[in-house]
């Protein structure tokens, strides 16, 4: 009987995302992972799909985020804790894994910090291609944090944006934004309220990191025509949106029964409707009703979007010659004999002790 050799795991580390990241362009990074998260979502149901495992603490959270279709099973590692930054931490920390359905040989193993912040944008904007007016182009962001700048240039390079009013409680979190967006050639003007920030705009993008349920949108600062994009609430115990915000609107979800659960949708009532963006890609639903409407994009990121990530990374890492190897796995020359590799190993360190006193 022959065995098969089995082949190292593609690591990309932080260092090497950056290196890929940058010679890529953040714009094209944004656009290759929106095409890739569409057409992914057009294959719905080739997905087995669930709700992500979470464990919850007085801190934050700390979640697992699996997908698989009949070729590649993803999964992300990813956490969320708020206060992370007093102490000089991310708010958030990821990494995720790309394995064969066929063997479970775990076939790539990469940082996805970065690579979050960028497919949390893209779906963001995708969602806004998809359901904003096509005229869209102001939009007020409402938290300045970690993932402002994505979700700004996303916005700016995938949806048309041209001009920024931004809010946020944290003064230096807003200054931070407005030096990083230098040159980008975007119309930034400062805010001193929610209010003011969302008067007049095309698209409201809420993405405030306080696990609390607040409200940062009411239905008195709603317009007609407006696109919400709320990304900040992502867990149990965790909203933006007042409930009258999704009452007035025609509001579209990522997977329904992990919004229900997470999203500013686990204040409504179990029947209230909502429909799944794929729908609307495929054209199963219409979308927007008419340009009069109010339309809530209620995200809380999903394994698809990791899953079409990873997948676009991987190819681009290939293609530039990006990366190393780990070998992640034990492999044996008798794989019904694990305890042979520490045999092997046991060897190895005589024959290597016998040199160093031979020497």
């Amino acid at each position: 009987m022959t065995h098969a050799t089995l082949p190292p795991t593609l690591y990309l580390s932080a260092p090497d995302m950056v290196r890929l990241i940058q010679r890529k362009g953040l714009a094209h990074c944004l656009r290759g992972v929106a095409q890739r998260i569409a057409q992914d979502f057009k294959r719905w149901q080739d997905f087995d799909k669930s709700p992500r495992v979470a464990c919850h603490s007085s801190d934050g959270v700390i979640e697992l985020m699996p997908i698989a279709d009949a070729q590649e099973f993803a999964f992300k590692y990813v956490n969320g804790h708020p206060k992370n930054t007093q102490s000089g931490l991310p708010t958030v920390m990821a990494f995720g894994v790309l394995a064969d359905v066929a063997t479970g040989a775990p076939r790539v193993l990469s940082e996805l910090t970065l690579v979050t912040a960028i497919r949390t944008a893209a779906m963001s904007a995708l969602a806004a291609q998809t359901l904003a007016r096509p005229d869209s182009r102001i939009m007020a962001l409402v938290g300045n944090g970690a993932q402002s700048e994505f979700q700004a240039l996303a916005f700016k390079e995938l949806v048309g944006i041209k001009e920024l009013r931004l809010f946020d409680t944290d003064g230096a979190a807003t200054a931070k934004l407005v030096a990083n967006l230098v040159g980008s050639g975007l119309s930034i003007r400062v805010c001193g309220s929610v209010a003011e920030a969302v008067r007049g705009a095309d698209i409201v993008t809420t993405v405030t990191a306080d696990k609390t349920n607040a409200t940062i949108l009411t239905p008195d600062m709603l317009e007609p025509g407006m696109h919400i994009n709320g990304v900040g609430g992502d867990c149990p115990g965790k909203t933006e949106l007042h409930p009258g915000v999704l009452s007035a609107a025609q509001v579209f979800v990522e997977f329904e029964p992990q919004t229900r659960i997470e999203g500013d949708l686990q204040h409504m009532p179990a029947d209230f409707p909502v429909t799944e963006l794929w729908q609307v890609l495929v054209g199963q639903h219409t979308g927007r009703r008419d340009a009069q409407a109010v339309t809530v994009f209620d995200s809380v990121g999903f394994a698809l979007e990791d899953y079409s990530a990873l997948c676009f990374m991987r190819d681009a890492a290939m293609e530039l010659g990006i990366g190393s190897t780990v070998d992640l796995i034990v492999h044996t020359a008798d794989p019904k004999n694990l305890f042979s590799a520490l045999q092997q190993e046991a060897v190895a360190t005589t024959e290597r002790s016998t040199l160093a006193i031979s020497g």
